[in-house]
């Protein structure tokens, strides 16, 4: 555990923990107050219990207030990733200073526009795009998935090694082709996700006509720190008003509203199942604000410290390690 015991909003939420040595399976917890009610006897994961949602979520408040069954101090425990996801679905480019950053740089590097009409230009386009242009959706792996404290560990290949800090929800029942006036009714809660990306090996110079190769660039063991916890939506307010903010060695380095999306939650779970059908345990990242390495000019390296939060959803805290 940390040295500041994670924090989150409402009476309760849900985790995973161990108590025993790194490697040991987890158990799956409801924790309040600086408390974790162990639920293994009653449920084998978090994933079971997020499939039963709309039956579990009144049981849970009832256990919140109980003082049977196991009992452990927070502090006492590790925290892991609080879900074992089905589908990962991360949207890119969905804040829009973020976008215009990128957008006005080009215009400016490649077109030779001033700076003023190339973020006039870049605002335009966001407009348009805001309007009726469509999110940019990817799968990531859940084998990239590491928990809110552990290490990150760079690896062999590639130099720069990026953050990219998101508001993450996690889906509480089935669906496809959901339209966006009822999506908020399929999310279950919110935890928070560290899209951590290779820059240097996003790009295939090989198939310059293909492009990207996501798989390589986003999907390293441990490039997907998530949690602490899961935080029921009913608990966590307006989630299109977050403050997501991500410290590096000490120094601020994102620092936004999730007001900045181009596309919110309804329109990103809307647009989702018309091609995918979403099931209980599905995790969807909503994108990036401003403020990664490549806009500083800084990537990580092994020593770095990523400190990372959320409004109402706790905090993480990564060193990272070469896997040399």
């Amino acid at each position: 555990m940390p040295d500041q015991l994670p924090t989150h909003a409402g009476p309760f939420a849900l985790g995973t923990f161990a108590s025993g040595a790194s490697g040991e399976a987890g158990f799956p917890g409801l924790i309040t107050g600086g408390r974790v009610r162990d639920l293994s006897d009653l449920v084998p994961s978090i994933r079971a219990l997020v499939e039963e949602w709309d039956s579990w979520l009144p049981r849970l408040e009832d256990l919140a207030r109980s003082t049977e069954g196991t009992w452990h101090e927070l502090a006492a425990l590790r925290v892991l990733t609080p879900i074992e996801p089905g589908q990962i679905l991360q949207s890119g480019a969905n804040y829009r200073k973020h976008v215009v950053d990128l957008v006005a740089a080009e215009k400016e590097s490649v077109h030779g526009a001033t700076p003023e009409e190339a973020r006039a230009d870049a605002e335009l386009m966001m407009d348009e795009r805001a309007r009726n242009g469509v999110p940019y959706v990817f799968l990531g792996s859940p084998r990239a998935i590491s928990g809110p404290y552990d290490d990150i560990v760079l690896p062999a290949l590639g130099e720069q090694h990026d953050w990219e800090l998101e508001l993450a929800l996690v889906i509480g029942k089935s669906g496809k082709n959901i339209a966006a006036e009822d999506a908020m009714d399929y999310v279950a809660g919110y935890t928070i996700s560290n899209d951590l990306t290779t820059r240097d090996r996003l790009y295939r110079p090989d198939l310059k006509a293909i492009g990207t190769d996501w798989f390589t660039a986003k999907n390293a063991d441990t490039f997907l720190p998530t949690g602490p916890f899961l935080v029921p939506a009913a608990f966590v307010g307006d989630p299109g008003d977050l403050r997501i903010t991500l410290r590096h060695n000490g120094v601020v380095r994102q620092d936004e509203s999730t007001k900045d999306m181009i596309f919110d939650i309804p329109r990103l779970i809307a647009y989702v199942s018309t091609t995918t059908t979403l099931r209980p345990g599905d995790l969807l990242l909503t994108g990036s604000p401003a403020g990664n390495g490549a806009h500083w000019g800084v990537f990580l390296k092994p020593g770095d410290v990523v400190e990372s939060e959320i409004t109402g959803l706790g905090h993480q805290r990564n060193t990272v390690r070469s896997g040399q």
